[in-house]
């Protein structure tokens, strides 16, 4: 039996209500046959010209509407708050709970029958389906696209290259002249990073998690066949509210676990992790820490793209796209698992063609065998994670004197003292940057080096902290250390000299340290120093953010709430 649409409910009502309902619609010039038993389909917009990434928005939803009037629905554009992951202080995790909260009751408070979310910069695509899960319509994803890779002295370059110009400049390898060269061919289109930073890795997260139609990942912004796939999607929701495909019969806890084995061979972000995290606990599918270890594992690199290879967005389109990838790696993949267009990731991929084998390797001889995230556990850490396809191999193994920061003001402050007392051995400890303790856990957990350590051409350090790293970035760097300083966990208690052993073969992270002095420092801190803030929405962020492994996600968000609207309003 057919199912009633949800937007009738509004605008199928009898009397005051229905009148008011479809008489202020008709102020927009909407003849009366719109209401007519047609899907109302909104289109989640996160344009905004202070989120570059995502300033062709407002044209890519005009393509999304035009499919949705072909297949006889009714197009609705509604505006979410946007997440501009370059402009945005002090970073824009802070906000990715703000905005799923947006996005959830804009669309159970609104007459929707089904919804096309435009997504791009980092946050916005996990933010936007942490959102649509929790109300559980019909939900198709349609990613904004990365931009053409970066020109610089006849060479290709993207975000990745930033962090090396970076370094470059502090160690007089570069020159300021230059290093604005650099700037002014690094963004030669619309869409967002090149490489496969967090914004490409979760359009390939929401491709793999069957979310998106086939291709969808990896089309550059610039190219006709992002307006292309767009228009297509707009006509493919209106048939998902027919057929009532909604994400809870998609998201399985298998399209979880193929989403993981995808990332691992793509080399994708470390953000990856907590945000699938998040998505899987709105979704109701226990997802947990450990499952990005298990199933990332005996999954070797096949995309070689920067930071963990050469390429970038625009190469692995032109190499056959993420089907091509999926293809390759087939036997990891649950094949039988549903997508949006109604058809199997095993039929959507069934026909991928690799067209260069410098960008996509077969599972026999990939580009690395180790990649995916490797989780660490010890002394230091319940939970840590490193991606160790970016990561130095002399370093995989590395047991060193503790160099602490206490904080990013006092990184900033010391990193390039001469004073300071480190060598190439050092680990270097950034504490009080994870959820609670910034708050918001910003990217800056691929430290820049100290600078007398760049002088002496050292290019790689083991790194920790209770942060995150932006997906552009690369090095022996172990991340997201839970519980973060700020709740008392271990990586509070650090000081200068103490030993630390990294094992990433044997998943470990200790602090060499006795139980006993641990408890006397301890005793001699009582409480986190977690930033206080009185009142708004930050306040909010401090008292109900879980931790990273946990996916920081706010805890009373947990579950599907479903798209009931319990009150009229009339």
């Amino acid at each position: 039996m057919k199912k009633k649409l949800r937007s009738q409910e509004w605008f199928g009502k009898k009397g005051k209500d229905g009148f008011i309902y479809r008489a202020w619609m008709k102020n927009q010039g909407i003849p009366d046959d719109e209401f007519l038993g047609k899907p109302v389909i909104g289109i989640c917009n996160t344009w905004s010209e202070l989120t570059p990434c995502n300033a062709h928005f407002r044209e890519l939803a005009e393509s999304v509407k035009r499919g949705i009037l072909q297949a006889g629905g009714f197009p609705v554009e509604f505006p979410v708050m946007s997440l501009g992951e370059t402009l945005m202080k002090p970073t824009t995790m802070l906000y990715r709970n703000l905005v799923s909260m947006d996005v959830e009751e804009s669309i159970r408070a609104n007459p929707l029958d089904g919804v096309v979310l435009l997504c791009g910069c980092d946050k916005t695509t996990p933010a936007l389906v942490m959102g649509a899960c929790s109300v559980d319509i019909p939900t198709l994803v349609v990613s904004g696209g990365a931009m053409l890779t970066g020109k610089y002295e006849g060479r290709n370059v993207g975000t990745s290259d930033l962090w090396k110009f970076s370094e470059n400049v502090r160690s007089g390898l570069m020159t300021e002249e230059e290093f604005n060269l650099a700037e002014a061919g690094m963004c030669r289109s619309r869409g967002h990073c090149a490489v496969m930073g967090t914004a490409s890795s979760m359009a390939c997260m929401v491709e793999s998690l069957g979310l998106s139609l086939p291709g969808n990942a990896a089309i550059p912004a610039a190219d006709a066949g992002r307006k292309v796939l767009a228009q297509l999607s707009g006509r493919r929701i209106v048939d998902m509210v027919g057929e009532y495909l909604r994400p809870s019969a998609i998201l399985d806890r298998r399209a979880f676990e193929n989403a993981i084995r995808v990332n691992a061979a793509i080399g994708g972000s470390t953000n990856f992790v907590i945000h699938l995290l998040a998505i899987a606990g709105r979704i109701g599918v226990n997802l947990n820490i450990d499952d990005f270890d298990r199933h990332s594992s005996g999954t070797p690199l096949l995309a070689n793209l920067q930071p963990s290879g050469e390429h970038f967005m625009e190469d692995l389109y032109y190499a056959g796209g993420l089907p091509a990838v999926m293809k390759q790696m087939c036997r990891q993949l649950h094949t039988d698992c549903i997508t949006v267009n109604g058809r199997t990731i095993g039929e959507n991929i069934e026909r991928a063609v690799v067209l260069n084998k410098e960008v996509i390797a077969n599972f026999e001889n990939p580009f690395k065998l180790d990649s995916g995230v490797a989780v660490l556990k010890g002394s230091l850490c319940e939970a840590g994670i490193i991606k160790p396809s970016a990561a130095d191999p002399k370093l995989m193994q590395h047991t060193g004197k503790a160099v602490v920061f206490e904080n990013i003001e006092d990184y900033k402050r010391r990193i390039d003292d001469p004073n300071l007392e480190v060598d190439e051995n050092s680990v270097l400890v950034l504490k009080h940057v994870g959820p609670k303790g910034y708050p918001g856990m910003p990217e800056v957990g691929n430290m820049g080096l100290p600078k007398k350590m760049l002088d002496k051409g050292v290019t790689d350090m083991v790194r920790i902290s209770d942060g995150r790293m932006s997906g552009t970035g690369f090095g022996t760097v172990v991340l997201h250390v839970a519980p973060e300083a700020a709740e008392m966990g271990a990586i509070a208690f650090v000081r200068d000299g103490d030993l630390i052993e990294l094992d990433v073969p044997a998943r470990k992270l200790n602090l060499l340290v006795s139980e006993e002095e641990l408890n006397i420092r301890r005793a001699g801190k009582l409480m986190g120093s977690a930033n206080i803030i009185e009142r708004g929405y930050g306040k909010l962020y401090v008292q109900h953010v879980e931790q990273a492994h946990l996916g920081a996600d706010f805890d009373f968000l947990k579950g599907s709430s479903g798209s009931e609207v319990l009150r009229d309003s009339h």
